[in-house]
């Protein structure tokens, strides 16, 4: 089976995650955060802050599907007829327009969009509502301000509660579960493409909901690759095996890198591992509600440029997770953005010599009142397998 071809959130029908209409606690959140944007309405296609306040999974298919909040706190709905059955599935209090393809979705823009918006706040998600469903929107709002209030609708999933954190230690759990499995056949001479084979094997039989994102398994030089796809690279002795990897559960994403060694490993490979071993801890000890985003990666990426390999750095310390794989907080110089309990992100620093050798130790934190916790318990310490 293919990497997308167990890949989470590719479900063909909708789905419910045990609750119905809009979650009262989070429609709370999105009010908040539309009042706080002088927003008079938010326009969601189907994804992540949709499947957040309702609970439920739709596919985001060529025809136009929007769910509509208003500053009031109503909500209306766009929806192919042909979905209507799935549609039903979720139990979302919403009146619907339904349109067929022999009318097209334009009457179905109208009808809900009907009335005087002028001077109206119309936020939507600008990452991923498309051109044509923006162009079809802006032609029934004229007078309106449609803009893109994409960070400020995703501030309503910052803070995790404890359903979200439950969902997120199980993905965790499965991914550490095939991946322990998986790295007890790596041997000399297999292929990057063998192991990874194995990995979804490893990974089908979790039970999870599917893959977080398409894994990467890099052997040897194309460890110094920050986004290798598995190949057929034979590892031979000494060389770094890097799995970037994670599973799913209710729509949640683990996010773990660990980089071994094979049959043998060379003392500066060691030190280099051993740099971003202690670049890892240093991330993993100072998170802390109250410290700003940015601070915490030039603490982390401040003390790999203090190393002897200062020039092998690449990328930022880490990024959000939980309904989606990247998302707010980002951990990189110049958020200002103050951490708060609920927030999980990775902490992933790396070291890469092109051509030759990638290391990378990446955790999920979890900030709780105190200080940080890290979701994972996979060793961190240097193994060689095989």
């Amino acid at each position: 089976m293919s990497a997308t071809g167990i890949e989470a959130g590719r479900d063909d029908t909708a789905q419910t995650a045990g609750a119905s209409v809009l979650k009262h606690d989070r429609r709370k959140k999105l009010l908040a955060a539309m009042a706080a944007s002088e927003l008079d309405a938010v326009v969601l296609v189907p994804g992540a802050n949709f499947r957040f306040l309702t609970g439920g999974v739709f596919p985001l298919r060529e025809r136009p599907t929007l769910l509509v909040v208003t500053a009031d706190g109503d909500a209306f709905a766009i929806v192919p007829g042909l979905e209507e059955p799935s549609w039903q599935k979720l139990s979302i209090e919403a009146d619907v327009a339904l349109w067929t393809d022999a009318e097209g979705y334009g009457p179905a823009f109208r009808r809900m969009f009907a009335g005087d918006w002028s001077g109206r706040r119309v936020g939507v998600e600008g990452q991923l509502m498309r051109a044509f469903e923006l162009m079809a929107l802006e032609a029934c709002v004229p007078g309106a301000a449609v803009i893109d209030a994409h960070e400020e609708i995703s501030t309503i999933r910052l803070a995790k509660d404890p359903d979200e954190i439950a969902a997120l230690r199980r993905a965790i759990a499965l991914t550490e579960a095939a991946l322990a499995e998986t790295i007890r056949h790596v041997r000399v001479d297999m292929s990057e493409r063998e192991i990874q084979t194995r990995l979804l094997m490893e990974s089908m039989a979790t039970g999870s909901e599917g893959l977080a994102f398409p894994p990467t398994v890099a052997g040897g030089p194309n460890s110094a690759m920050s986004h290798a796809k598995a190949g057929d690279y034979r590892l031979q002795r000494g060389a770094v095996l890097l799995f970037d990897f994670g599973l799913a559960w209710e729509g949640y994403r683990a996010d773990i890198t660990r980089t071994f060694f094979v049959g043998d490993a060379a003392a500066a490979d060691l030190d280099l591992y051993r740099v971003v071993q202690e670049a890892n801890e240093l991330g993993r000890r100072s998170a802390r509600p109250g410290l700003a985003a940015g601070t915490l990666d030039e603490i982390v990426t401040g003390f790999l440029k203090g190393s002897a390999y200062a020039d092998q750095v690449r990328h930022r310390t880490g990024h959000g997770l939980g309904l989606e794989i990247h998302e707010d907080p980002y951990i990189q110089r110049g958020v200002a953005r103050a951490l708060q309990a609920g927030n999980v992100f990775t902490i992933e620093p790396g070291l890469y010599m092109p051509h030759r050798i990638g290391i990378r130790i990446e955790d999920d934190m979890l900030v709780t009142e105190s200080g940080a916790e890290s979701l994972p318990s996979f060793p961190r310490d240097p193994v060689v397998l095989g």
